[in-house]
């Protein structure tokens, strides 16, 4: 099992991120895209690397606004896993966000 981290220090890494609104640990960030193509198709790139190294974004889409939580729920907090998947997303969306 993967242990979780202080979501407190995760976020002093990550200053795009913010302590999610949810009783488990958790980060979350909106994302607001040019319109509704851009937004899926950054939702298809992350899709791509969550079922690659087999952790999942929960995260909803509305025309060009993406909300995205990040927790590993078998470590019931924000982990390495979560870390890396947030920079994966900081990363994937320089230039496309608004």
């Amino acid at each position: 099992m993967t242990a979780a981290l202080d979501v407190t220090e995760v976020l002093a890494g990550l200053p795009d991120w913010r302590r999610a609104d949810d009783p488990r640990p958790a980060i979350a960030r909106t994302l607001r895209f040019a319109d509704f193509n851009a937004a899926f198709g950054f939702m298809t790139r992350v899709a791509l690397l969550a079922d690659k190294v087999d952790h999942h974004p929960e995260w909803s889409n509305v025309y060009n606004r993406v909300e995205v939580l990040l927790t590993t729920h078998d470590a019931d907090g924000v982990t390495e896993r979560d870390v890396a998947m947030a920079r994966f997303i900081n990363d994937a969306v320089k230039g496309l966000v608004e």
